[in-house]
Parts: C-alpha cells; sequence; structure tokens
C-alpha cells in the first residue's frame, strides 16, 4: 500500500485530489540557448552603438582638439592582431582621455565581431581588471560606456564568470544609477547577460542589489531601449532553477504587471516570461502573480499572436497548479473562452501547453471539471489528440481524461466515456512510457469500477478497441507496478465467473480411472454416438484405467 501511495504522489494525479496537480518539472536549464521559446538568455551588443547624448556630444568635443585623430582611429576595423599594442597603449604611465577612449573602444570592437570573437586572447591580455577601473571613472561616462559594451560582450560568452570574479558586477549595479541613459542601459545589458548564465550568478547580481536600480529605470525610463533592455534583465533576475527566493523577485512583480499593460510587444514578452518563472513554484508564489489582479489581462493575452500566447500560457498554467481558489481565479477571468482556438493552435507546443493547463483544471473540484466538460467540442479535441496528435500532446490530452475519469463524479465519468475517453485511453497502453501506462491503467481501472456498480458494459468498450489484448500483453511488463495493475485489472474486471470452468478442461476422477473429455452421462439408446458417424466396428469413447 505504501508503495501504491508513493507512486500516486510522484505522478500528482487526479486519483489522489491533493496531489492532482502536476507543476511543470525542469530538471535542466539550458541559460545559452540560441533562440528557444523562453527567449534569449543572453544577447551580444553588436557594432550599432545607441546615439551619443548631448553631454558625451560635448565632453567629445572638447578633449583637448584631438576629437578628428579619434574620429578617423574609431572607423578602424580592429582584429587579434592589435591586442598587443592596444594594451602596450594601455599600460602607459599618464595616458590621455583620448588615448584611452581610443583603447577600450578598440577592445570593444574586438570583441563584437559577429563570428568567433576573440574572447580568450584579450582575457589572455589582462586587460579585464582595467576594463573594470574603467567602470569607476565617473567623469568619463564615454569610457564607462565602452567598457560596460566590452564587458557585456565577455558576459555573453561562456566566459561569464571572468567578470564576476574580477568584480565587475558591484560597480555594473552602482551605474544603474548613472546620469548617462547610455552608461545604465549598456551596464543593465551586461547584467541581464550574468544573470543569464547561471542561478548562481544571477543570485550574486540579486545579492548586489540590482532589482530596485533596475526598477527605477523601468517605471522612469529615459528611452524605450532602456526601457526594453532593463525589462529583458529583470526578466533573467527571476529565471532560472533553483528559483530564487520569492523575497527577491516579489518587488518587481506589481511593476511586471504595469509592462503587460503598455504597448512595447518585446518588453510585454520579456514581462510574461518573468511572470511565468515567478509563478513556477509553491503557492505564495502563484498568490503574489495573482495578487497584482493581472487574471483577465493574462486570459485577453490568449488571444494575441504567438509570442505572446506561450508566455502567457505558462503563467496561467502555471496558476492553476496552485490550489482550487487559485484555478478558479482564472476560470472566471474567462480562460476556457480560449481554450478551443488554443487546442487547434498551429503550433504544437501551444498545443501541449493548453492540454496542460485543462489537466490542472480537470484535477480540481466537480464544478471545475465541470467547466471542461461544458466546453462547447472541448473533450472531442482532446480524445482526438489523445489518439492521433504528437507524442507530447497525446502525454498531455490523456493527463486530461484521466484526471477526470479517477477524480470526476459518477456523472462526470460517464460523460468523458460518452466522449470516446476509453478509446483514447487504451490507445497507449502499447506505449513504452511507464508512467503513462499506469496512468492510462488507473483511468482504466477507475471508469471498469464504475461500470461495475451501475452494472454498464464497459468491459466490453475496453475489448472492442482492443485493450484487453493489450492489458494482457502487460502481464509481461518490466514495470512491477505495471504488471500488477494489469493482472488486477483483469482479474477483478475480465476474470471467469466462480464454477464457470468448462467441465471438458479437467479429468475427473472415479476411483482409479480418469474420465477426459467426454460427458459424463449415458446416451440415448436410440441416438447415434457421435464417434462412430454411424460405423458401428468404429473404436467407442472409453476410459483408461491408469492404476498399477
Amino acid at each position: 500500500m505504501n508503495r501504491e501511495n508513493s507512486r500516486r504522489s510522484d505522478f500528482k494525479k487526479g486519483i489522489d485530489a491533493m496531489e492532482g496537480r502536476r507543476r511543470r518539472t525542469e530538471t535542466t536549464i539550458s541559460l545559452r540557448k540560441n533562440k528557444k521559446d523562453e527567449g534569449i538568455a543572453k544577447r551580444r551588443a553588436m557594432p550599432v552603438a545607441p546615439a551619443m547624448p548631448t553631454a558625451m556630444a560635448n565632453e567629445k568635443t572638447a578633449m583637448n582638439e584631438s576629437t578628428s585623430s579619434v574620429s578617423v582611429e574609431s572607423k578602424k576595423i580592429y582584429t587579434a592582431a592589435d591586442i598587443p599594442q592596444l594594451k602596450a597603449a594601455l599600460s602607459q604611465p599618464n595616458i590621455t582621455d583620448a588615448t584611452l577612449l581610443d583603447v577600450v573602444r578598440g577592445f570593444r570592437k574586438i570583441l563584437s565581431v559577429e563570428q568567433d570573437p576573440p574572447v580568450n586572447e584579450v582575457l589572455a591580455s589582462g586587460v579585464l581588471p582595467a576594463f573594470v577601473q574603467m567602470l569607476q571613472l565617473n567623469d568619463k561616462p564615454q569610457v564607462q560606456f565602452e567598457a560596460a559594451w566590452a564587458l557585456t560582450n565577455v558576459a555573453s560568452t561562456d566566459e561569464t564568470k571572468a567578470i564576476v570574479d574580477a568584480g565587475a558586477v558591484p560597480f555594473m549595479v552602482q551605474l544603474l544609477s548613472s546620469p548617462s541613459a547610455e552608461v545604465r542601459e549598456q551596464c543593465a545589458w551586461c547584467l541581464g547577460n550574468i544573470a543569464g548564465d547561471s542561478a548562481a550568478l544571477r543570485d550574486i547580481v540579486l545579492s548586489a542589489g540590482a532589482m530596485q536600480p533596475l526598477i527605477q529605470n523601468i517605471v522612469q525610463p529615459d528611452n524605450n531601449s532602456l526601457f526594453g533592455n532593463c525589462v529583458w534583465t529583470l526578466s533573467n533576475l527571476c529565471r532560472g532553477k533553483p528559483v530564487p527566493h520569492l523575497s527577491h523577485v516579489a518587488p518587481a512583480v506589481p511593476v511586471l504587471a504595469q509592462v503587460l499593460q503598455g504597448k512595447n510587444d518585446a518588453a510585454k514578452t520579456d514581462a510574461l516570461w518573468a511572470l511565468s518563472y515567478i509563478s513556477d513554484g509553491d503557492d505564495d508564489r502563484i498568490q503574489a502573480v495573482l495578487s497584482t489582479g493581472i487574471a483577465d489581462l493574462l486570459i485577453e493575452m490568449l488571444g494575441e499572436e504567438s509570442g505572446i500566447i506561450t508566455p502567457a500560457l505558462r503563467t496561467v498554467g502555471n496558476i492553476v497548479s496552485g490550489n482550487d481558489d487559485q484555478t478558479q481565479a482564472v476560470i472566471e477571468a474567462g480562460l476556457m473562452s480560449k481554450m478551443q482556438s488554443l487546442l487547434n493552435h498551429p503550433k504544437r507546443m501551444i498545443r501541449k501547453e493548453a492540454c496542460w493547463v485543462l489537466s490542472n483544471v480537470a484535477a480540481g473540484t466537480n464544478q471545475q471539471i465541470s467547466t471542461v466538460l461544458r466546453s462547447k467540442g472541448c473533450m472531442q479535441r482532446v480524445v482526438e489528440m489523445a489518439i492521433s496528435s504528437e507524442w507530447e500532446v497525446r502525454k498531455e490530452a490523456i493527463w486530461i481524461v484521466s484526471n477526470i475519469a479517477t477524480g470526476g463524479s459518477d456523472k462526470q465519468i460517464m460523460s468523458v466515456v460518452e466522449a470516446g475517453a476509453i478509446d483514447a485511453i487504451c490507445s497507449v497502453l502499447n506505449v513504452n512510457d511507464s508512467k503513462m501506462l499506469l496512468v492510462a491503467l488507473d483511468a482504466i481501472d477507475c471508469v471498469l469500477k464504475l461500470g461495475m456498480k451501475l452494472n454498464k458494459d464497459y468491459t466490453s468498450f475496453v475489448d472492442e478497441c482492443d485493450g484487453l489484448t493489450m492489458i494482457e500483453t502487460l502481464q509481461e511488463h518490466e514495470s512491477d507496478e505495471v504488471y500488477q495493475k494489469a493482472v488486477m485489472i483483469i482479474e477483478t474486471y475480465f476474470g471467469a465467473e466462480d464454477g464457470a470452468e468448462d467441465e471438458n478442461l479437467a479429468p475427473e476422477a472415479n476411483g482409479n480411472t480418469f474420465s477426459f473429455g467426454v460427458p459424463q452421462k449415458p446416451l440415448d439408446q436410440e441416438a447415434e454416438c457421435p464417434a462412430t458417424n454411424g460405423n458401428m466396428n468404429a473404436q467407442p469413447f472409453t476410459t483408461f484405467n491408469f492404476a498399477n
């Protein structure tokens, strides 16, 4: 019994109301994605710089008449071959401001090439501490900007930790409050790359106090570019497993909710991903998101283009994996009105997520199960997907059917059977997935138990779709749990009736004599013996004495 309870706990199925909802489990997180549905964890700053602010333009003009030489030099194409020369210039005593700017800009250009930037060569030259020192030159915002840009591109590679080890993070956080919007943006960008590298580096950025100045730049941005980069960085601060403690990211939630009400689609997408990361966890994390009052807005966004739908649907899915009240909040916001279009969406992952959302609703109260069953065309589409869709989608659709079969009322189970549930469940009895086999067998057990209770011939339904044959085959399955469940179903619902054993299958003893294969009663004298077939000389049926 303990083993069975453990299995149910692992599966979090509807058969146990307390464990009926499944949370998203991601045992490994790839934080260096080129481009996935979850967006980009790291971004490289390419050679097109933001427009120079007036203050910087004035500073550049004031550089002891050397402006023209700097401007000309800035057009030079730098390569790794220039690293020794640039380092030598950087090492000169009493380096001028113009030369310093030219040198750091040269390094930045080397690190900005599109293909295979020579990051290791730059790091091997030993200039990284100099870049960190340049971040502290508050009277030289251009130099700070170029140094931050160079560090941003280092942080976009596998060498991110080198920047952290060099002590750059605290100075980057301080520069989030720089008078220069361009410096603030570039530092936010670099911190986003660092946070996107791993949960450990993300926590270092959070511990350095990056959250509040980032929020300030989002609430009062100088321009759209700064706003967008800060929202993206904020999203990375909420990202990764193990998730950051709720107290570290809670201040961001109302700000992210405000971003959703704006018109910047890219920022809204990043904000939605951030909310999906925050809500991925216990009920307290879910409630932190719901308390902002964005349930209606989230449901509305399920009708947007797919870039918005995916993170919105993920967030809604996390919410319905919470308690019954949290699930009810998104149902009342109009969730079911969007499900039909989501279940028919051309993108496979959206159909999968939609089924995942419904499976968690179906693991709720009977009232919540009814909202699924009453949604026009919903269960018919779910059954179709459970039988013939891609495997990732089929699995989630089977969970919907199983959660209703194992947790619904008698009437609800009958309703899902009428929608074709038995065909759907039996369709996965031949897959090589022990977990899903147990999910399907649990559902079959509950359906057949109801059939026995209400005297409905559900066993014939199972047999007609070859379910019985597949269950019999599962008696040879390598999983002991699958084997035991299959045996139990066969013995309970398909076993021979008491006393129904064929009398011709077993020999009957009569003293020392055993009779095989003949009815033990005298033949009618006028009836023709079937063994003789009219030939009285044929050998008759007889008994055999095996006694010594």
